[in-house]
Formats: C-alpha cells, sequence, structure tokens
C-alpha cells in the first residue's frame, strides 16, 4: 500500500526548483527587491535596539541557508559554543533567532500567541492540507476551541479502546511483514532471515492504526492503495517549498496536495453525512467531532471535521513512524536492551505472541517507556518549534524585534553537554529511570512542546508506539545490516532515518 511512501516518495524540493525554475527566476527576483527593501527599512528601524549576537554571512539573500541544512544540529550546537544561548541569522532573506537551552526556550513557551505567533510561520503550510476553518487558518482562541474537542477523544477511556484495536491491525499487518522483505521465501521460514524498509513499514502501519482508531471503522474500512496514495499526497505538500513558497506556485506536489486534498475531503463528507443520518452513534473520535459545540452553541461544519481529522492523523503520523523506527534502529544495535524489553515483554504477556494487550499493560512496560523516551530525547521528530515576533522581547538584556522568526530545537536542547551528561550522544534509556529526571529543567527535555504549545497527541503517541513494539518485540528480532546504523535525513523537514534498511527474523518459540 502507498501510505509508507509519504515521506520517501514525494519529489525533492530541489527537484521541483529544476522543473520550475523559469517560475522560480521570476518569483526569486521579484522578491529579493521587496525583501531587500523591507530589510533595510527594519534595520534603519532596529539601529538603536541591542539585538542578539548575529552569525555573520557573506552571502546576500541566501545568508546562511545552506551551511544550516547540510547539518543544522551540528550548525546550531557550534553557534551556541561561540555565541551562548540566542543568536540570529539570515536565510533566504529571513531572520530567524534561536533559543538554545531551557532557560531561553523558556520566553517561547510561556509567551502567549500574540507575542510570538504561530499562524504566520505554519498557515502556509498546514492550510493547503488541513484546509480552511481549522487548526492554523482561524484566530487562536478558535483554534484552542479545537483543540480541546480534540482532547475529549484523546483520554484513557479511549485509550482502553484503542490499544485491542492497534493489536489487531498490527497482527494483521505482520502476517504479510515477510512478504515485503527481499528474496523472502515464507514468513513461516524460521531459518530465514528478512531485510526490509522499517521507516516505510511503520508508516504505513501508523496510517492504518491511527485511521481506524481516529477516523472510525467506516473511513478505515476505505484505506485502499487510492486513498493511501491519496493521504501520501497530501503529506507530500508538508515539504521546504510550502513553508517558503506561496501556496498557488504549480509546483508538482501542491498540485498532488491540493487535488488530494478535494478527494479526502469528499470521502469525509459522505461518511459524516452517513453519521448524521443514522440513529445509531458511534463512541469514536469521528462522533466526538460530529456531536460537539463551540462555546458560542454552533456546531462543528463538515469541512471543519474533515480538516480536524485530516490534521489529527497526519500530524501525529510524523511524530509516531519516525520515532518508532528509529526506536527499532536503537534496539536493534543494542542487543542486549533489546533482550531486556523483549524479556519485559514476556513478564506482562507470556510467551503467546498473539497475547492481546490491555491499556493497564502498556503502563507496566517501564523498560520498553525508557527506551521510546531516550529515542525522542535523541531523534525528536520536530528539529524546529518556530513562531513569528509580534512584539518587541526581551531576554538578556537583548532585544528580539518584531519580524524575527523565533526558534527552539528540541534536538539541540536534548542533547545539551551540561544538561545531559554523561555522554549526552549516547542511547542510555536508564537516565529516565527517576521519572522527573527529564523535568528536573522545565524545557531540557520538549519532544512534544511544553506548555500551552504542548501537542495534544502526545498520549496517544506513546500508546500507539508502546502497543505496535509490544508485538514486534514479541513476533521478531531485529539486526542491524551490516552494523549500519542510518543517519539522519537532514533534507527532509522530519528528520527521519537514511537508508532505513534492518534485519529482522522470527523469534523461535520455548520449547
Amino acid at each position: 500500500m502507498g501510505a509508507g511512501s509519504i515521506s520517501l516518495e514525494s519529489l525533492t524540493a530541489w527537484e521541483e526548483l529544476s522543473r520550475t525554475s523559469i517560475v522560480l527566476l521570476i518569483l526569486a527576483a521579484s522578491l529579493l527587491v521587496v525583501l531587500f527593501r523591507k530589510l533595510q527599512d527594519i534595520a534603519s528601524k532596529q539601529t538603536d535596539l541591542n539585538l542578539p549576537p548575529r552569525l555573520p554571512s557573506k552571502i546576500p539573500f541566501l545568508g546562511l541557508a545552506i551551511d544550516f541544512n547540510q547539518n543544522p544540529i551540528t550548525f546550531l550546537k557550534n553557534a551556541y559554543d561561540k555565541y551562548g544561548d540566542v543568536f540570529s541569522f539570515t536565510m533566504v532573506g529571513q531572520t530567524f533567532t534561536y533559543l538554545i537551552g531551557p532557560d531561553s526556550s523558556a520566553l517561547m513557551f510561556n509567551s502567549k500567541n500574540d507575542q510570538l505567533n504561530a499562524e504566520e510561520v505554519y498557515a502556509n503550510l498546514t492550510v493547503p492540507v488541513f484546509g480552511k476553518g481549522v487548526a492554523y487558518d482561524v484566530p487562536n482562541p478558535v483554534f484552542l476551541e479545537q483543540k480541546k474537542i480534540l482532547k475529549m477523544g484523546l483520554n484513557i477511556s479511549q485509550f482502553r479502546k484503542h490499544v485491542p484495536i492497534i493489536i489487531e491491525e498490527t497482527q494483521e499487518y505482520f502476517k504479510r511483514w515477510g512478504i515485503r522483505g527481499r528474496e523472502v521465501r515464507t514468513i513461516h521460514d524460521l531459518n530465514k532471515e528478512f531485510v526490509l524498509n522499517l521507516f516505510v513499514a511503520l508508516s504505513e502501519l501508523i496510517i492504518l492504526t491511527a485511521s481506524r482508531c481516529l477516523h472510525g471503522k467506516e473511513i478505515r474500512s476505505m484505506l485502499d492503495e487510492r486513498v493511501a496514495q491519496l493521504y501520501a499526497d497530501l503529506d507530500g505538500g508538508f515539504t521546504p517549498l510550502a513553508w517558503l513558497f506561496p501556496s498557488w506556485i504549480p509546483f508538482p506536489s501542491f498540485l498532488k496536495r491540493d487535488r488530494a486534498h478535494l478527494e479526502v475531503k469528499k470521502i469525509f463528507y459522505k461518511v459524516i453525512k452517513q453519521r448524521r443520518e443514522s440513529q445509531e452513534e458511534e463512541d469514536d473520535m469521528l462522533q466526538i467531532l460530529i456531536d460537539s459545540k463551540y462555546k458560542n452553541g454552533k456546531h462543528l461544519t463538515d469541512e471543519e471535521i474533515a480538516g480536524m481529522c485530516i490534521g489529527l492523523l497526519l500530524a501525529g503520523q510524523h511524530t509516531s513512524s519516525t520515532t518508532s523506527a528509529w526506536l527499532g534502529f536503537f534496539l536493534a544495535q543494542n542487543k542486549q536492551l533489546q533482550e531486556s524489553c523483549y524479556e519485559e515483554q514476556q513478564r506482562i504477556c507470556g510467551e503467546d505472541p498473539e497475547h492481546i494487550l490491555d491499556y493497564d499493560e502498556t503502563k507496566e512496560m517501564t523498560v520498553l517507556d525508557r527506551c521510546l523516551k531516550e529515542t525522542l530525547r535523541l531523534r525528536p521528530p520536530i528539529m524546529t518549534m518556530m513562531r513569528m515576533a509580534k512584539v518587541p522581547l526581551s531576554y538578556k538584556g537583548y532585544t528580539i524585534p518584531p519580524g524575527h522568526q523565533v526558534c527552539v530545537s528540541p534536538t539541540v536542547n536534548q542533547c545539551l553537554d551540561e544538561k545531559w551528561s554523561p555522554d549526552p550522544k549516547a542511547f542510555n534509556p536508564d537516565r529516565f529511570l527517576d521519572e522527573n529526571a527529564h523535568n528536573s529543567e522545565k524545557f531540557s527535555y520538549i519532544p512534544f512542546g511544553a506548555g500551552r504549545h504542548r501537542c495534544i497527541g502526545e498520549n496517544f503517541a506513546y500508546v500507539q508506539i508502546k502497543t505496535i513494539w509490544s508485538v514486534l518485540l514479541r513476533t521478531f528480532e531485529f539486526d542491524l545490516v551490516d552494523g549500519h546504523f542510518p543517519p539522519v535525513n537532514y533534507a527532509t523537514m522530519i528528520h527521519t532515518p537514511t537508508n532505513p534498511i534492518i534485519r529482522y527474523r522470527l523469534r523461535q518459540k520455548s520449547q
């Protein structure tokens, strides 16, 4: 199925740029003139301000974009070591001010939306994918109401229903997993080893499980090859191009995204209409959205419901599929730790690989939980969280003026030597033996954001990933291919593993 091709089969930004070079040259020239005049105007107004240290660049307009994109983590850590926990630099005509470390990060996480605005940064990415009237296309108070409604379907009572569903989907998926591997005879050949693209496989499975849990049985039943490709095309709208350029430019990925948006919306409209006309109510997220009202008593429209469903699925898909894949490679690299996770599964579930978990059992998986948290520390799926400064902001005597894109990097915060010693680059789940260790400094550990900006899908992601990996650990043993641990793919907005091929085999049942 095509859902797993979400990040891997999308055209790269550079491929698309080459296909539309003439349009881009015209657009870039126009933008360059406008931005140059704007920057001159801004600079003339900021001469008296004590601005954060600025990284030098010899290239006008483009600035440090090339250096940054080669390896953003190394770039930011080097800047932090030289300039401290707040600094600015230019990329593509825009000024980015990074807040590194828990102290400076508090400036973002404690801010209000009228101080550091999210819509101006993310709307260009999300509105064409999710649609009008939801998320960053509405005033912030309305968005907060929508998030509150979504939280009603992301609670423990719903998670108790989700776990058996995820188990069923996972077991069914892995019955077919062997035939997806290279040179496979049969999944029942216990002496046979297989190799597989772990990220693709888990991306497919995350879509299947999330769709059934969050969209309902009707939408899940329609999730065939065609619909999976629609999701893939929608997700293909999340590229650096969508962040940098207007949504109307006819890049191939933009055209695919827009067509997919209309088709997916039609599917949701049909199911919503059937639900509204039916006398029977389902107990799932879709039904919660259909029944919910805003504070003013108004029901959500079909367009809002469909947009919120799309947003909930695609926003969470990135976190869960990327994190699940990295977790697999860390466990394949450390066989002793993998065996500890397996022994924990045997203790909780017994030796029956078909055991149906319940929610309470996922809470008992403390070893797996620590491995997941450490994976999120070293490989948080979102490298940078951004906001647009709307008012002057002060920090350590510096003033961050309006117009700066203010950024916090979970990846950098979570590997600072002074906060995560010893050896912050090492995969060491025992850092989390003390449940409060990562909360000792409020913004040192932020894979899901923090404060009012915290991701509402965090708890669902934990349940989903731990449930899937419970089945995986009880069914398969994993190894790196030729000792190869995949490097980070910095070319994508979500930092996925490069060439994520893993080796696996069926576990031998105890005699």
